[in-house]
């Protein structure tokens, strides 16, 4: 029990940190002259995120942790770090457009084009079965692809108008 809340209480200062990070770069690209893309699609990403992590701390603080997927869930937080510190100042949790800029190609954005999206899709499953919660985990795995179906086509809809930087963040 003491490991599931201390697990638990990580990942919220962590997601409150970077809400903070988000919030600081957001305001530096806007005030450089960025504009925001589907900012329409954002509110349901934020109500998405918080109610897997609320529901985790109603379901899981209680729950034996299964080391194994917490394992797997603390090597997505170091991709996390990489994809963060890769992008700088330009990551944020929304799509900011910064006419002119180059597209980042440092870290993993060498190899992929989203690698954000692929470490939170991996994140919302990995905590939830890390306390054994399978069906937690599946569902909101669903309803994280439905809603990045949503962001990437906004995405993808920005990134063609031209050079630009599009932060990707969850």
């Amino acid at each position: 029990m003491i490991a599931s809340i201390l697990v638990l209480a990580l990942v919220t200062l962590q997601r409150l940190g970077e809400l903070v990070l988000a919030a600081r770069n957001t305001r530096r690209l806007l005030a450089k002259g960025g504009r925001e893309v589907g900012a329409d699609h954002y509110s349901l990403l934020v109500l998405l995120h918080a109610a897997w992590l609320t529901g985790l701390w109603v379901l899981a603080w209680n729950k034996p942790v299964i080391w194994p997927w917490l394992a797997a869930f603390a090597i997505l937080q170091g991709l996390r770090v990489w994809v963060i510190a890769s992008l700088g100042e330009r990551w944020t949790t929304r799509i900011i457009v910064l006419p002119g800029a180059p597209l980042v190609r440092r870290g993993p954005y060498r190899f992929l084009p989203h690698p954000n999206y692929m470490v939170v899709a991996g994140e919302i499953a990995a905590l939830p079965l890390t306390f054994g919660l399978g069906l937690y985990a599946a569902v909101f795995s669903l309803a994280n692809a439905a809603v990045l179906a949503i962001r990437l086509r906004a995405e993808t809809r920005a990134l063609n108008e031209g050079p630009s930087v599009v932060a990707d963040g969850p």
